[in-house]
């Protein structure tokens, strides 16, 4: 047997660089590269590996651990999975970072590689720098928290357990039914101890990401079920992304007219001018889907995991005779809400299941009711993308409070802007191109989007809703430039989730990789905010504002942050917006500039967009001494007796 004496960080990054995936015949490398932040816990293991050869591994210089973890994930959604970038972090601190990021990435169902560097194995100079000691078991270390977050887990004592942990990690990895995050955790003296290693582990390696196709059995009970409905709707979810299957759901769709609704994940595997696509579903979707979710008598979800915004807390589908066809991957995803399940590809299903249903001479019969529920839309939307405020009459959408024009007024006063953020939106939506990606994950944007998003160009709309992740946007849109560096990427975020993370901005100047960042700064926790005053309660703690030395509250003025001159520190592009003109302007020289920019946007705080038809499940205090607390909580009561139980 010939074997290679390495160390098991030398061995580890040979093995990865010869990792390969096939797909449809097709094969291509797997890891891309490696985000890394170096300390001592894995710089003179991983780091000595990679200086001494990376082999065709790129090694990007990470800023902060969970923004390099989230690049790195982004790189892989705008993949569609099939190519990864893993993440390397020091002990302690560097490692714990990484957690939200795993969490996210499980949540996603996006493969995430981590290799957070640990505590000696010999326990020789314990504590160590930056060791926890637990006196009840003293083989724990901060990487057993990863343990809930990740798909699969490992801890590499000896070097021999590098093999068997590195083949499991790519087990899971590239199995589109159970990957997310997989960590492997090196105590930094097994990374730097020496063996021989047997060239078969570090040998070309190709796994073939399959296609899993459905029974016949599976086949047939979904014929069957599909024939005794009439108004079926379809919900396209990421599967149907990363399965590549948009052409095999237009096909279906309009073979038999049944109307597709759209996940946050989901969203833009087809166009939005489709004239079956009826949108988002659910507690952020819009209104065409919403108006025929609650008039479907069955639901076929495709790729889905049906989370409680899409069902809107399992309560939107309200026919009494409603059923699900689930066909997912995953076959966890596939037993939800008592479906029935194709446990198969998307793609494949699709493939098989047209046939069989053409057959029958099958047709749905929601008539004209889909073409009108479009246009009631399109009505909508545009009202929603010209709502404007001139200080004289209230925005319908946030006359929901007493103290709105004193808060308008206020915020007109800080910053000089009443641009509505509807308005901002539609105008993004007008001038942005075909094929420009734009990637969101928290507060109320994503909201909005999916209420009113008009996808121009497929698997332009990047959304991480799964674990809605302040933080994710910046550093996801490095990810994304990574993956489609031929294409404009936008993140959209408020000033909250701006303040929360951006670390990898630095990386995409650093990279020459241009990401341009539209923010939305209305001073406020705007989504939170609207939930607090929808269930009777007063803004509390989601505004930001000083602390009133009167009151001892935060509720004095309005904190003003200027996050255009923040960004220009760094070197980027940068532009203030508070009007219509400028934002315009702004945008048409973004698009000229080779460098990073940031687009400082103020807007009016509670001017997004409501929802529609639908509701949300939320823990409205059963005992309170406010009235409109209390009558929350009775609304709440009523419609949680509307909603399936499981």
């Amino acid at each position: 047997m010939k074997t290679q004496k390495l160390t098991v960080a030398q061995a580890l990054i040979k093995f990865l660089d010869n990792q390969y995936v096939e797909v449809d015949g097709k094969v291509s490398k797997f890891v891309k590269g490696i985000f890394g932040i170096f300390g001592h816990g894995n710089v003179l293991g991983l780091g000595q590996a990679l200086e001494q050869d990376s082999g065709q591994l790129i090694v990007h210089q990470g800023r902060n651990e969970q923004g390099m973890a989230h690049a790195a994930m982004g790189f892989a959604k705008q993949k569609a999975r099939k190519q990864i970038y893993a993440c390397t972090s020091s002990v302690g601190p560097g490692a714990a970072n990484m957690i939200t990021a795993a969490a996210t990435a499980t949540a996603n169902r996006i493969p995430l590689l981590l290799l957070p560097g640990d505590v000696f194995a010999t326990r020789q100079p314990d504590p160590v720098l930056q060791q926890i000691e637990q006196s009840y078991n003293l083989s724990i270390s901060t990487n057993d928290a990863f343990k809930a977050v990740s798909k699969y887990w490992d801890r590499v004592n000896r070097p021999e357990q590098l093999m068997t942990a590195c083949i499991n990690a790519m087990r899971v990895l590239t199995d589109p039914a159970e990957t997310g995050a997989v960590t492997i955790a090196l105590p930094q003296d097994v990374q730097a101890e020496a063996y021989d290693f047997p060239e078969y582990f570090l040998q070309k390696r190709i796994h073939r990401i399959e296609r899993t196709l459905p029974t016949e059995p599976m086949l047939q009970q979904a014929l069957e079920l599909i024939k005794r409905k009439q108004k079926p709707l379809i919900i396209c979810g990421g599967g149907v992304r990363y399965s590549e299957a948009a052409a095999e759901l237009k096909a279906f769709a309009e073979a038999y007219q049944i109307p597709f609704a759209e996940t946050q994940a989901g969203k833009s595997a087809v166009v939005s001018a489709h004239p079956l696509n009826v949108g988002g579903v659910g507690e952020t979707g819009c209104l065409s889907a919403n108006l025929l979710a609650k008039e479907a008598d069955l639901v076929i979800g495709i790729g889905t995991r049906y989370t409680d915004f899409t069902t809107s807390s399992k309560w939107i589908f309200q026919h009494p005779e409603v059923e699900f066809l689930n066909i997912n991957i995953a076959r966890f995803d596939a037993y939800k809400l008592d479906g029935v399940q194709v446990t198969a590809d998307a793609k494949a299903s699709l493939q098989q299941l047209q046939p069989l249903l053409q057959a029958t001479g099958y047709q749905a019969q929601w008539r004209d009711q889909i073409a009108h529920a479009k246009q009631q839309f399109e009505q909508e939307l545009n009202r929603v993308y010209n709502i404007t405020y001139s200080g004289k009459t209230f925005v319908p959408e946030v006359n929901d409070r007493l103290d709105t024009a004193a808060v308008y007024q206020e915020f007109q006063q800080i910053t000089g802007s009443s641009l509505t953020q509807s308005r901002v939106l539609g105008i993004l939506n007008q001038t942005l191109g075909e094929n420009d990606i734009i990637v969101a994950a928290a507060g109320s944007l994503p909201g909005d989007l999916q209420r009113t998003w008009q996808s121009k160009g497929e698997n332009t709309y990047h959304l991480e809703y799964g674990y809605s992740c302040m933080g994710y946007e910046v550093n996801a849109a490095l990810g994304a430039k990574l993956a489609e560096p031929e294409k404009e990427v936008y993140a959209f975020l408020g000033d909250g989730s701006y303040l929360m993370l951006h670390s990898e901005l630095i990386t995409s100047i650093q990279e020459h990789k241009k990401i341009n960042i539209i923010l939305l700064d209305n001073m406020t926790n705007g989504c939170i905010n609207n939930l607090q005053i929808g269930n009777g309660m007063d803004s509390f703690c989601t505004e930001f504002r000083f602390r009133n030395p009167q009151t001892n509250q935060l509720d004095a003025g309005f904190i003003p942050v200027d996050f255009a001159m923040n960004a220009a520190s760094y070197g980027c592009k940068t532009y203030k917006v508070r009007t219509e003109e400028e934002l315009k302007t702004a945008i048409e020289e973004a698009k000229k500039q080779k460098v990073s920019t940031l687009i400082d946007i103020k807007v009016l705080p509670k001017t997004m967009v409501h929802g529609y038809g639908s509701w949300w499940h939320v823990g409205v205090a059963e005992v309170s001494e406010k009235e409109r607390v209390r009558e929350a909580f009775q609304k709440a009561e009523i419609q949680i007796n509307r909603a399936r139980r499981y």
